[in-house]
Parts: C-alpha cells; sequence; structure tokens
C-alpha cells in the first residue's frame, strides 16, 4: 500500500524535473543573448525592453484564454515581478559589459544554493544536511572559479591570478534576485498555473517596462544587427516569459530545492551557445569546473528534501 501511495509523488517529482530542464534548456541562451544584445543595446534597455516585449505576448496570452486578475495576489506577484523583470536581467546585463558569457554561466552556478536557501525561508522546504552540503560545495567551487578567471576576463588580474571583478559582483546581485523570484513564482503556482504565475507578473510591472524603455531608449538601436535583434527577441519571447512555463511547473512538482539544482547544467548549456555563437575560447578549466559541478548536482539530486 505505501508503495502504491509514494507512486503519484516520485512521478510528479520526475515529471518536474524534466519540467526544470526544459527551462534550464532555454535560460541557458540568455547571457549569451544578453552579451550579443549589449553590443548596441544600452544594458538597461535590455533589461526593460525584453520585460515590454514579454508582457505584450503575456497580454495576448491572458486575453486569449480569458484568465481573471487574481487580486488576492496581486503584492506578490508585483514583487516576484521586480525581481525577475527588473533586477535579473538588469544585474546580468551590466555584468555581461565586462565579462564572457560563459565565465557568467559558471558563476550563475551560485542559483541553486541562493534557490534552496530562499526556499528553506519562504517555501517551508527542509533540505537535509547533506542537501546543504553538496549545495555548499558546488557554490565554493564556482567561487573559485569566479576569482580565478574574473581578472583575466577584465585585464585586472591580481597576485596569484586571482582577482574578483564587479561583474561578478552584478551576477551575485542578478543570483539573488532570481532565485528569490523563482520561490515566488513557484508558491504562486500553487494557486495558479505557471504561465499564469509569470504572466501576471509581468503584467503588474509594464508601467515599469514602458516607462524604463522610453526612458533609454536611444535611435542607435534602429541599427542593431540581425543577430543583436534576435538576440533582444529571445530574451523577451523566451528567456523572459516562456521558458518560465516550463520552469515554474517544474519547481511546483518537483520541489524548489532539488529541481532548482538543475540550474547547475545550465553552465553546459551556456558555455555550448557561447562556444558557437560567440567563438568564446572555453578553456579546459572551465570545462573541468563545469564537470565537478556535474557530478555535485547529481550528489545533491540523491539528498533529501522534505
Amino acid at each position: 500500500m505505501s508503495i502504491k501511495n509514494s507512486d503519484p509523488e516520485v512521478s510528479n517529482r520526475k515529471l518536474g524535473l524534466i519540467y526544470g530542464l526544459i527551462g534550464v534548456i532555454i535560460f541557458g541562451g540568455t547571457l549569451p543573448a544578453t552579451r550579443i544584445a549589449v553590443g548596441i543595446f544600452d544594458p538597461w534597455f535590455v533589461t526593460f525592453g525584453r520585460a515590454l516585449l514579454a508582457s505584450l505576448a503575456a497580454i495576448l496570452f491572458l486575453l486569449v484564454l480569458k484568465r481573471r486578475f487574481p487580486r488576492e495576489h496581486a503584492i506578490m506577484l508585483a514583487i516576484a515581478g521586480f525581481f525577475v523583470v527588473v533586477g535579473f536581467p538588469g544585474f546580468m546585463g551590466l555584468a555581461m559589459l565586462t565579462l564572457p558569457s560563459a565565465h557568467g554561466g559558471v558563476v550563475l552556478g551560485i542559483l541553486p544554493l541562493a534557490t534552496a536557501v530562499f526556499a528553506s525561508l519562504f517555501a517551508g522546504e527542509r533540505p537535509s544536511p547533506m542537501f546543504w552540503f553538496w549545495g555548499i560545495f558546488g557554490t565554493v567551487l564556482v567561487s573559485i572559479f569566479a576569482l580565478r578567471d574574473s581578472g583575466g576576463a577584465n585585464g585586472a588580474q591580481g597576485p596569484g591570478g586571482f582577482g574578483f571583478a564587479l561583474g561578478d559582483f552584478w551576477l551575485l546581485l542578478a543570483a539573488l534576485c532570481a532565485s528569490c523570484g523563482y520561490v515566488i513564482l513557484a508558491k504562486l503556482s500553487r494557486h495558479m498555473s505557471g504561465w499564469e504565475a509569470i504572466s501576471w507578473a509581468l503584467v503588474v510591472t509594464i508601467p515599469i517596462s514602458i516607462l524604463g524603455s522610453l526612458l533609454t531608449w536611444n535611435d542607435i538601436y534602429f541599427e542593431a544587427s540581425n543577430l543583436e535583434f534576435w538576440a533582444f527577441m529571445y530574451l523577451g519571447l523566451f528567456s523572459m516569459y516562456l521558458g518560465f512555463f516550463a520552469w515554474n511547473t517544474g519547481l511546483r512538482m518537483g520541489g524548489v530545492s532539488r529541481v532548482g539544482q538543475l540550474q547547475l547544467l545550465q553552465t553546459f548549456v551556456t558555455l555550448a551557445i557561447a562556444s558557437l555563437l560567440l567563438g568564446e575560447e572555453i578553456s579546459l578549466e572551465t570545462i573541468g569546473f563545469a564537470l565537478i559541478v556535474l557530478v555535485v548536482i547529481i550528489l545533491g539530486q540523491r539528498a533529501r528534501v522534505e
């Protein structure tokens, strides 16, 4: 009897991991696309402009499917929207002005640990000591990578090859915004579908998106290349919107802490896309760190989360 009762829970958890993986693959193109876009677009225009594009798509979906605005969740939607619509892409755009996207992809490996922390604080999840061990271990690894690699990226390398670049600070703030936003959206997904949660978060923050887009607009943007234009479109329609369809559903079904760990795999997607689109050289050291991170996520997935 106990086995039968556990089967639906196990199936939901596995399905949640699949949805989460789809989200990770979509999000993996965010850093390379941002690095391409900021070649001509101001980082803050990328932030507000992509949010505005996603908001228009969200309004279309909500109107077609005739969804009613959930007034009782308006405050939480606004907070989540600020973190994932403004905070995360804004700080990430600033980081991509000075750092290679491959570097950023590994540094953002701290996202799963940060997400687990917020899940414990706000979502009532209780990861086991071993889960925390592997999460902290993974964070230490990406921190070492950041200190070793950021100096070379910025030409400001410290003694012995170590240095913490300003871009790494922006990435840290971006990670904190994203992880907090993820947890809030996951909680909201218990009351509405995942796509609806991100849609309403975009709608309630659309005044900020419109104002920010107008204030950061420059006529030079008309001269954007095809690659820069499509990178911006990807950020608006996929990174800012469609990716959350799968990601929010995955967090709800598989658990925020457990599914959140999948973002360690985002490193591989980012490295591959950065190499193909941007011609960024991927060092053996970077690949080595990414492989170790993969081992950490596998071990972390085996740890218990209540």
